[in-house]
């Protein structure tokens, strides 16, 4: 999300930075629990204390709040995921290392996965999500890549490659509903269990 107008002072841009995140975070639990169209302005004035002027201080519009949160939840993840896959480790340890960090992405950012799966209609058709649709498409390529390492050198097994990076990403994008902080398996547990089922 662009920022409007942010100070050039070092102490104003970090308050700035930190009310800008705040009302993100904010955001993303309001869409989470009420939908993105239903949650208007106001409701997000409410929540956060600020004035609709306010809020617009910080957002060129809604719409951008919906953008940040998307960002928010691919930049980090596909950071890491490329960070991973370059490494010289064996193909089934790039999996692990990628199935824990994505979970562990998801597990502290539920809201905003919550609201990116609610949304994806929107986010797959309008031209201005281009830049979101294509770092989605970067990260699945990434994790394809790793399944197609591992079966090449026989540390796993496909009938059909491409119905099981389907279903590794339906799983996955499932967690949101029940994945608890502090539930019985940690994330990362949970993600060793999921790449056991992928590793011969």
């Amino acid at each position: 999300m662009p920022a409007v107008n942010p100070p050039t002072r070092p102490a104003l841009r970090a308050r700035f930075e930190g009310r800008r995140q705040a009302l993100i975070d904010t955001a993303a639990k309001l869409f989470a629990e009420r939908g993105y169209e239903q949650t208007s302005i106001g409701d997000l004035s409410e929540a956060t204390g600020l004035a609709a002027g306010g809020i617009y201080h910080y957002t060129a519009s809604k719409e951008g709040l919906l953008i940040a949160i998307c960002d928010e939840l691919l930049d980090p993840l596909l950071e890491r995921a490329r960070a991973i896959a370059a490494t010289d480790a064996p193909p089934d340890e790039h999996l692990r290392e990628l199935l824990r960090a994505w979970l562990l992405h998801i597990e502290s950012h539920i809201p905003h996965m919550l609201v990116f799966g609610q949304e994806r209609h929107t986010i797959e058709r309008e031209p201005q999500w281009r830049a979101v649709r294509r770092k989605r498409k970067a990260f699945e390529e990434i994790l394809d890549g790793v399944l197609a390492r591992g079966e090449a050198d026989g540390s796993m097994a496909f009938e059909d490659r491409g119905l099981a990076l389907l279903a590794l990403l339906g799983t996955v994008n499932y967690a949101p509903q029940w994945l608890r902080p502090g539930g019985r398996r940690s994330a990362e547990e949970i993600a060793d269990v999921w790449c056991n089922l992928f590793i011969r």
